[in-house]
């Protein structure tokens, strides 16, 4: 019974016949429980570095037990306390790994695509999983997928998706330029236009960004590659990124022969002020949409284009610089 106190058969057997005899030399109690007398000597020892047993001060030669209620609750209140601190790093442990479980790996967030089937692949599928936004940064030279290769564009266009593309000016001058950029203006995208991008990059709804592998190109041993770049911090300064591009650039309109057009920041358009009027009438972001058929991030991304026009950082900034250009009447 004294098993779970750490004390074995022998110890416990040699423990329990001190307790009767009260004291006894090695050889009488190796008699009585059978057992050589090195082996009852060293449960002796044993017994003794835990407290419950004693040589005899009077009479050498003689081992005594130590009182049970005082030696054995000393032995438990250790074995006790010794079981409260494993339990209390079990528990530590389990948080640990719960912790380790939860948190996303390395090789979660961010994946290598290399090859320009493989690339091509993944930036279409990029683009049809998307529900709500696509952002993009453009450059003059594309290796994998051309503007007009593109046809994921247009079906995820035609699924309500917006997109938000930022092109290179060399882009406008290349071959089919003006087509892909006719193209896509056509289906309501908005696209803008700067001196020169610092990277390719498409970010779908914030969630899922492809960006090229630095030094890859199609000449490379294995052909042009790209990071996959999950949820995490780097996303997020991918996005940071893009928008910064986007405040710089001049955006792109449709001029009367159907061709694009580059404007400058110089003031808001017809429908602009509709949304303007209204939301100084009191109307939601929400109600203004649905009163001028238009999507709430259509509505929300044409007043903080305002905002940057006016180098404004608030809606009621904005609606007194509206007053004061002119754009909307008191």
């Amino acid at each position: 019974m004294l098993g779970a106190i750490g004390l074995d058969e022998d110890q416990e057997s040699a423990y329990r016949a001190l307790v009767g005899l009260g004291a006894a030399e090695v050889t009488d109690l190796s008699h009585r429980l059978g057992l050589p007398e090195d082996v009852t000597a060293r449960a002796l020892r044993q017994l003794e570095r835990q407290g419950l047993v004693a040589r005899s001060s009077s009479r050498p030669g003689r081992w005594v037990a130590a009182p049970p209620a005082v030696a054995l609750g000393a032995l438990l209140t250790r074995q006790r306390h010794g079981l409260e601190q494993a339990e209390l790093a079990a528990a530590l442990l389990a948080q640990e790994f719960r912790a380790e479980a939860e948190e996303p790996k390395v090789h979660d967030l961010v994946e290598v695509v290399t090859g320009a089937s493989a690339v091509a692949s993944r930036f279409m599928q990029l683009q049809l999983g998307a529900e709500k936004e696509v952002c993009a940064l453009v450059t003059g030279n594309p290796v994998v997928v051309t503007g007009m290769d593109n046809s994921a564009e247009e079906q995820a266009a035609e699924r309500g998706v917006s997109y938000r593309v930022v092109v290179e000016r060399e882009v406008i001058n290349a071959t089919t330029g003006l087509t892909e950029l006719s193209a896509a203006l056509g289906r309501n995208e908005e696209v803008r236009v700067i001196d020169r991008v610092p990277t390719k990059l498409v970010v779908a709804d914030r969630a899922l960004a492809m960006v090229p592998l630095a030094g890859a190109a199609a000449g490379g041993p294995s052909g042009p590659a790209a990071l996959i770049v999950h949820a995490s911090g780097l996303l997020e300064s991918l996005m940071a990124l893009f928008e910064a591009v986007w405040r710089e650039a001049l955006p792109l309109r449709l001029d009367p022969d159907g061709l694009p057009k580059e404007a400058g920041p110089a003031g808001p358009d017809s429908m602009d002020l509709q949304i303007l009027s209204l939301l100084l009438a009191g109307l939601t972001d929400a109600s203004v949409a649905k009163q001028l058929d238009l999507g709430l991030r259509t509505v929300q991304r044409r007043v903080q284009r305002l905002m940057e026009i006016t180098e404004v950082s608030t809606r009621l900034q904005l609606g007194w610089h509206a007053y004061d250009r002119g754009w909307v009447a008191r």
